[in-house]
């Protein structure tokens, strides 16, 4: 990892991006879904909830950053909110 100075919390964020991603191609292939419409009043399935809840979340922690500053672990917990409200609303 030093060939690319990334530090372990890097590595392990894009570990838990590779984890999710497995997890749901494998969601995806054992329990097949339907699109549902949301308030977005677009047809949406898992993986485009998980891609709107991963956008959304660097979005939140890079104003976060430039709002409030180096306290992350709060980030962290409005990213888990809105992560919950997309699957359930969107």
């Amino acid at each position: 990892m030093a060939w690319m100075a990334w530090t372990w919390p890097t590595a392990a964020f894009f570990a838990f991006i590779a984890c999710t991603l497995i997890v749901f191609s494998v969601l995806a292939i054992k329990y097949p879904e339907t699109p549902r419409r949301g308030i977005l009043g677009t047809e949406t399935t898992r993986g485009d909830r998980v891609f709107i809840s991963l956008l959304g979340s660097a979005f939140i922690n890079l104003a976060w950053l430039g709002i409030v500053g180096e306290n992350q672990p709060w980030a962290l917990a409005v990213c888990l909110v809105y992560a919950a409200a997309v699957f359930r609303w969107v």
